[in-house]
């Protein structure tokens, strides 16, 4: 079976309210339909790379193709984790843990974003308490960290509630313009000592390779 060589794809995390895995063809099929009919208000620039200012078909092939891309791209010196968020079974966004030499440095970032039907639930929260359980509990991370636009307050929101604290900001170039972001860190000891939520995590210990991982 596919999953005896790549093992990510029995990966799972699971909430209350939400699972985390990677999708099929037909799921990320519906994924790419989510995100061509939008996944921010109009006039909402919440994202560095331009990718939600295409067309429907352009935001719809752009979800495939990174899905795609992050597999066949990945190895344990960099990889890029992408799961598709399920509420009630159905597939409703995207999230992602990205790290480089995770194997020496223990750092990983993470990244979103849910069809506008299913945000203000709290279910971003949830899905990023799920990553952070991931990295921190099954993965033996040492910190994680999350760029945020300063005027993104769904995203700042969701870094300050589970603890997130300010590591400065950067400054980036889009559309021939200066942006800057917070930069925003948990570390371990922060993580630890905090109110969680449940999280179940199974099909991990496959998986410790591809990260960089000693089982």
């Amino acid at each position: 079976m596919i999953a005896d060589l790549w093992p990510l794809l029995n990966l799972r995390l699971t909430t209350e309210r939400v699972v985390l895995r990677s999708p099929n063809d037909d799921e990320l099929a519906t994924l790419a339909g989510i995100a061509a009919e939008g996944v921010h208000a109009p006039g909402e620039r919440p994202y560095l790379v331009p990718w939600t200012e295409g067309t429907p078909g352009e935001r719809a092939v752009h979800v495939v193709q990174q899905h795609w891309r992050r597999r066949g791209e990945w190895t344990p010196e960099s990889w890029e984790l992408e799961l598709a968020v399920f509420v009630d079974g159905l597939p409703v966004g995207m999230v992602a843990l990205r790290a480089r030499d995770f194997r020496v440095r223990r750092e990983v970032k993470t990244e979103s974003w849910l069809g506008i039907d299913y945000q203000r639930r709290g279910l971003g929260t949830e899905a990023r308490a799920a990553l952070l359980h991931l990295a921190f509990a099954e993965l033996d991370a040492q910190s994680a960290v999350s760029e945020v636009f300063q005027d993104n307050a769904a995203s700042q929101g969701v870094s300050r509630r589970l603890r997130y604290r300010s590591d400065g900001i950067s400054r980036d170039v889009r559309d021939d313009d200066v942006v800057v972001s917070d930069r925003l860190r948990l570390d371990r000891t922060e993580w630890a000592s905090s109110a969680r939520l449940s999280v179940a995590a199974s099909g991990v210990a496959p998986c410790l390779p591809l990260f960089g991982v000693s089982g």
